[in-house]
């Protein structure tokens, strides 16, 4: 496929994702909201939501689902008008917006033919499986796969079984959704257009980081570092281009983070809207992948220990879950049961398909097996996510055999199935936090904001590893957790790096971030016929490149020292500045 084609494919659907986001995030700016962190998650919420009554709006039928496509499109379109020609709002505060815009635009280029880098176009489904990994699975297709179903036939019969027999009722509808209401305006080869907005949906942690990273006031050099990191990871390349539903749920999971982890929690729990909103990013954020329950629970926690809200907070917020989590339920239920395989395979290590409920199938399993076996199950677990023995021989094994192209795939693999081990030279940010502890209070926002990402990592873990059945069956591989955690720890690594050796973290961080594009850069397993394409890496690297100048060093703020005086007292008024970016009393 000639690259000018993927490009406009490309960008027509950045144009088509960011419209619902925009629009809602002008209409609450209009309606008095001022805190961009807030606003990027309420933009990030109607996305999904859009993407949610999507699917609900083509499961009614064809031509109500095309309507639904061009009213949102036209209707949000009409609103960003209608909020920029109506209302005087501050230009600070629209470019505040368009900067994450603008790098998630730019990440998504990236990705998109980075990942193209060798070819693969034409199959870009199947290019996807080994492009930045070992051989895949079919996951990344079942979405596509059950879209193009809902887009002929609606309600009229039971969904196919995908091969594997799987359900559609299996797996929450939420990328279904999203891809559903792109469809009838995707040109030339849907497949194609399913793989880019699959991309782009999966980048959406940049917006939902951005807002987290901004409410919690760190520098803006550490801000654009963590970008950075983030972007060349194992989590963000592997999950972006094989694009089953697994980062964007993180987005929105990272996008509650910003609004409970950080200073704004103190004025949201007092507020029955933002009750709704962070409800509502939790829910769609589980109607993504059930594994978002491992982010949920653990954010929940430790927004408890940092302040209760009100009953009549907890109420409204289980209000709305409860209607956007119970419309699915009814579905897997009345309309394509049992809809319970994965649960009963994660929490039982149950793959086989019977027609046990899942608290039976996890209270049978538990009973076979006894405290003895149960026991070995989790320390299992617990071994997985750490990598041990097993790990250790098997890179040995390859690097003693010295094929570079093993290697690489060695190091790939570690990465994409070790939760603690994936996180490479970032491991060192909390052995610098200990050494470096008497510095802590120079950067005290930086300081803060790592701790709570290991807290939350922590008890997330420790839940996943606690719940995971662990038979060998199914196992704490990373990728069956929320993938919140890996981006928390790799932001509390940066983060708590910068807050005690500033200057030495932005090296080693830069350093860390360029070996792992080298490790992912090669195709290691390229479709046959497929070549190198000039023009796709050119257009991946003017992605990245223009991705790290405007991380690192945003339209509208100062050049921010590695380190030294300047750094470690920086200005009241620069201080005021930034407190009102994020919606924090200064």
């Amino acid at each position: 496929m000639p690259t000018g084609e993927l490009l406009l494919i490309t960008l027509l659907h950045l144009v088509m994702t960011a419209l619902p986001m925009v629009a809602a995030a002008l209409l609450a700016a209009r309606a008095g909201v001022r805190s961009v962190p807030v606003l990027l998650a309420v933009g990030l919420a109607a996305g999904a939501l859009v993407g949610f009554l999507s699917f609900w709006a083509y499961f009614g039928g064809r031509t109500l689902g095309e309507s639904a496509t061009y009213l949102a499109l036209i209707g949000s379109a009409w609103a960003i008008g209608w909020a920029l020609w109506g209302a005087r709002l501050d230009r600070a505060l629209l470019r505040s917006l368009a900067i994450p815009l603008a790098l998630w635009a730019l990440a998504s280029v990236f990705l998109v033919f980075f990942g193209f880098a060798h070819g693969g176009a034409g199959e870009p489904i199947n290019a996807s499986l080994a492009r930045f990994s070992h051989q895949l699975p079919s996951d990344s297709q079942i979405p596509f796969f059950f879209s193009e179903w809902f887009f002929e036939n609606g309600h009229n019969g039971t969904p196919p079984i995908f091969p594997g027999e799987w359900l559609f009722s299996d797996r929450p509808p939420l990328q279904v959704g999203y891809t559903l209401s792109q469809r009838p305006i995707s040109p030339g080869s849907s497949e194609l257009n399913y793989q880019v907005l699959g991309v782009m949906l999966q980048q959406l942690w940049v917006i939902g980081l951005w807002g987290l990273l901004l409410a919690a006031r760190v520098k803006p050099l550490t801000r654009g570092l963590v970008l950075v990191a983030v972007l060349v990871s194992d989590v963000a390349l592997v999950n972006g281009f094989f694009v089953w539903p697994k980062m964007l749920p993180a987005a929105l999971l990272v996008a509650m983070a910003a609004l409970v982890l950080t200073p704004i929690w103190d004025e949201l729990r007092g507020s029955l809207w933002a009750a709704a909103l962070i409800a509502a990013l939790a829910a769609l954020a589980l109607l993504g992948h059930g594994s978002s329950v491992f982010g949920v629970v653990p954010l929940l926690i430790v927004a408890g220990i940092r302040g209760l809200p009100s009953w009549r907070w907890l109420a409204v917020a289980v209000g709305v879950g409860a209607v956007l989590m119970g419309s699915w339920s009814a579905y897997q239920k009345y309309e394509d049961p049992p809809g319970n395989r994965l649960a009963k395979w994660t929490l039982a290590g149950e793959p086989e398909i019977d027609d046990r409920g899942t608290l039976e199938t996890v209270t049978d399993a538990y009973s076979s097996a006894g405290f003895g076996e149960v026991l070995h199950y989790k320390a299992q677990n617990v071994v997985t996510i750490f990598g041990g023995a097993p790990m250790v021989l098997s890179l040995k094994a390859t690097i003693e055999a010295g094929e570079m192209n093993q290697i690489g795939r060695a190091f790939r693999v570690i990465q994409f199935f070790n939760l603690v081990p994936g996180l490479g030279l970032l491991l060192l940010g909390p052995l610098l936090m200990i050494a470096g502890w008497a510095r802590r209070r120079e950067r005290p926002e930086e300081w803060n904001l790592a701790l709570l990402c290991f807290a939350v990592f922590a008890i997330g873990t420790a839940i996943w590893a606690l719940l995971v059945f662990g038979n060998g069956v199914d196992r704490t591989v990373k990728h069956i957790s929320s993938y919140l955690l890996p981006l928390l720890a790799i932001v509390g690594g940066v983060v708590g790096m910068r807050a005690v050796f500033p200057r030495f973290a932005f090296w080693y961080v830069a350093v860390a971030s360029a070996l792992s594009l080298a490790l992912y850069a090669p195709a290691l397993d390229p479709l046959p016929g497929t070549s190198y394409s000039a023009s796709a890496i050119a257009l991946a690297g003017l992605g990245l490149a223009g991705f790290v100048y405007l991380a690192l060093r945003p339209p509208g703020e100062p050049r921010e020292p590695l380190a030294g005086p300047a750094d470690r007292a920086k200005p009241r008024a620069a201080a005021d500045a930034g407190a009102v970016a994020a919606g924090v009393p200064s």
